[in-house]
């Protein structure tokens, strides 16, 4: 690449990527009363994509150290979240026990890259690729960990800024596509191309705009989500998405460096704020003044001290980006199984996958609101109720979501819980929550008082019907006299009379229920002592006025 790296190097890199997508309903996936990922198991060796059988969930010998520390760093109840009840509860294999589910890819081996037309490409080893369903929750995110050695600074500045694009942000005078990769190539374990980028395909990307009014996903990350498609595309697949998010996926990124002192405070705000490599470094990507507080406000420097296990090791946060950044000659730092590497792929990466998957769900059930209101159509009567059962299922699923998935601590352990309040205070999901969580109550309490009207309605006719039926009843009725003495006329006689009577009177209180609005209008007159007479009848007489409602 072509940009002024740093003296140090980056030994050891590593990018995680966590893309949040919103699965929408399918006739296949209504099938499966257990979830949409029962799509995928049904698929068997037709899909890519197999279920993970974990050290939680499978043969409890692989359960490592590693494993238990990234067990005990959560609370009980993120525990249960993550990683159910256990085998010991007779729960294995049982939909009801954890509810998250993963899946995972192996036949992406590598992906080669190349920033900018011209650069070399830069071939990065791909560590795993999985997609995570959750419970109850039409969300899945799919993740995916890359690693290299040997990287300039600027080669990794430049990684973390564009490779997580889900489709070009725009083009060049030369038609260069903006702010992502050239080029992407997914390989398998022999070198061959699995597939390519076709972010320099201008005219592909506008034409799906004007046609779909929704963005086109770059075929590279089109084929990783396969046989997932995109509800916007022609292709037929039993699970489809749409984008629920901002186009840039989020990203973790580990950097083992010869010596992270020698990084300058423009090469940490470009690396923790992901603006790609600069022309120098003495070029900041921002206005000073808007940098001013960058280490107060992104930074956790507990550990940015020359002691401890990992010296001089520096987390950055900016909900988009979680980057950590430390000593390549600290043992502790690079150590896979008890060190900050292993930290940041267990502890670390679930941290940021349960801020990111809160958000997520929030912009689902905000999503589901607009969509239920535009489908209304208050002159239908199918609409309305439809639209009502949409309201309510919406209401029930967020208050499960509420006491399932939203937590307000993980952990009591200090740097876990930091870096998690640093993910959801710049992700903003204590706003987004009450935001959300207003607009469906507020739904709910109209449909309520709608409810409540259309009830107090019937009353009111019902009372009107009876008051009026009284009448009748009262007079035909008094001291029991009849007006026909029918009683011991022939049967037939009495089936006729019956039978005029039961019409006349069903005909009479129908006819009553039509006008009861009116009558009712009629009898709050009566009742109205500051009405003279003459304004009582006209009430009495707007009874049968046409067009008085």
């Amino acid at each position: 690449m072509s940009h002024v790296a740093t003296p140090s190097s980056v030994q050891h890199f590593r990018q995680a990527l966590l893309w949040p997508l919103r699965l929408m309903p399918t006739e296949a996936a209504h099938a499966r009363h257990h979830g949409p990922w029962q799509v995928l198991r049904d698929m068997g060796d037709k899909s890519p994509w197999q279920e993970v059988v974990d050290e939680y969930t499978g043969d409890a010998s692989r359960f490592h150290e590693r494993h238990y520390n990234e067990f005990v760093s959560f609370l009980p109840y993120v525990q249960r979240f993550l990683y159910g009840e256990g085998r010991a509860r007779g729960t294995a294999g049982n939909d009801g026990d954890s509810p998250m589910r993963v899946f995972r890819r192996n036949d992406i081996a590598a992906v080669r890259l190349v920033a900018r037309p011209g650069d070399a490409p830069v071939t990065l080893q791909v560590v795993h690729t999985d997609l995570y369903f959750f419970f109850d929750i039409d969300v899945v995110i799919l993740n995916v960990e890359v690693g290299a050695d040997n990287l300039s600074l600027a080669q990794a500045e430049e990684l973390l800024y564009r490779f997580g694009r889900a489709y070009p942000a725009g083009w060049d005078a030369n038609g260069a596509a903006l702010h992502c990769m050239s080029s992407v190539e997914w390989l398998a374990a022999d070198g061959s191309v699995l597939s390519r980028s076709d972010a320099q395909q201008r005219e592909a990307f506008l034409s799906h705009v004007a046609e779909h009014r929704a963005p086109r996903i770059s075929a590279h990350w089109a084929y990783v989500m396969q046989p997932l498609v995109s509800d916007h595309s022609d292709e037929p697949g039993a699970l489809r998405y749409r984008q629920i998010e901002y186009y840039r996926m989020p990203t973790m990124a580990y950097l083992s460096l010869d010596d992270p002192k020698q990084l300058s405070r423009n090469d940490f705000i470009r690396l923790g704020l992901v603006t790609g490599a600069g022309e120098s470094d003495a070029t900041l990507p921002y206005a000073e003044r808007h940098l001013a507080d960058f280490e107060q406000k992104y930074c956790y420097d507990r550990f940015w001290v020359d002691a401890g296990a990992a010296p001089y090791t520096r987390y950055i946060c900016n909900g988009h980006a979680l980057v950590v950044v430390g000593d390549a000659h600290s043992e502790f730092f690079c150590c896979r199984d008890r060190g900050v590497l292993a930290q940041f792929r267990h502890q670390h990466f679930l941290l940021f996958l349960i801020a990111h998957f809160q958000k997520a769900s929030l912009l689902m059930f905000s999503d589901q609101l607009v969509e239920a209101l535009k489908q209304m159509n208050i002159h239908s009567t199918p609409s309305v109720k439809r639209f009502k059962r949409s309201i309510r299922g919406n209401f029930e699923r967020f208050l499960r979501f509420t006491h399932r998935y939203w937590f307000h601590e993980i952990s009591e352990q200090a740097q876990v819980r930091a870096l998690s309040r640093l993910c959801a205070t710049h992700l903003g999901l204590d706003p987004l929550y009450d935001e959300v969580r207003v607009r469906i109550a507020d739904m709910n309490t109209y449909l309520d008082a709608d409810s409540l009207r259309r009830q107090a309605n019937t009353v009111v006719r019902l009372t009107v019907v009876t008051l009026f039926g009284l009448i009748g009843t009262v007079t035909t009725g008094f001291l029991g006299m009849n007006l026909l003495a029918e009683a011991e006329s022939p049967l037939l006689t009495k089936l006729l009379w019956f039978g005029v009577v039961f019409i006349a009177t069903t005909w009479l209180t129908i006819y009553t229920m039509v006008k009861s609005q009116r009558l009712s209008d009629f009898i709050d007159a009566l009742s109205n002592d500051r009405l003279t007479l003459r304004g009582k009848l006209a009430a009495l007489v707007r009874v049968w006025k046409p067009g008085s409602d």
